[in-house]
């Protein structure tokens, strides 16, 4: 039989009940619009701007961030919200970031 895994927040630590496994978000914060959304993970993509020296021009990024989707939150989180997530150790080999906050629902870019 599989064991159902549950998440409790506990203060900052993010506990996985069932196994062994604790999730503590530390380090940087990003806000990003939601792109994908897999079980258990989704794929937020938000732009920043960098001053290329050699062309004294700024250019602009786009950065995609894979992210671990609790199970309490997966019913909050859709396709086009914008979200903010927190950087914690590595949970697989491209999520290492957990989503803590929906910020607005069907959140849209000026201009598109």
């Amino acid at each position: 039989m599989k064991k159902i895994e549950e998440e409790v927040k506990v203060g900052k630590e993010i506990r996985l009940v069932g196994t062994e496994k604790k999730i503590n978000p530390r380090g940087k914060i990003f806000e990003g619009i939601v792109m994908k959304k897999f079980p258990k993970r989704v794929v937020i993509g938000f732009e920043k701007t960098i001053y290329v020296k050699k062309y004294e021009r700024y250019a602009k990024t786009r950065t995609k961030i894979h992210a671990r989707l609790l199970r309490n939150m997966e019913d909050k989180v859709n396709v086009g919200d914008l979200i903010k997530v927190q950087e914690c150790h590595p949970l697989s080999k491209i999520i290492h970031f957990v989503v803590i906050d929906v910020i607005k629902k069907n959140y849209k870019e000026k201009g598109k």
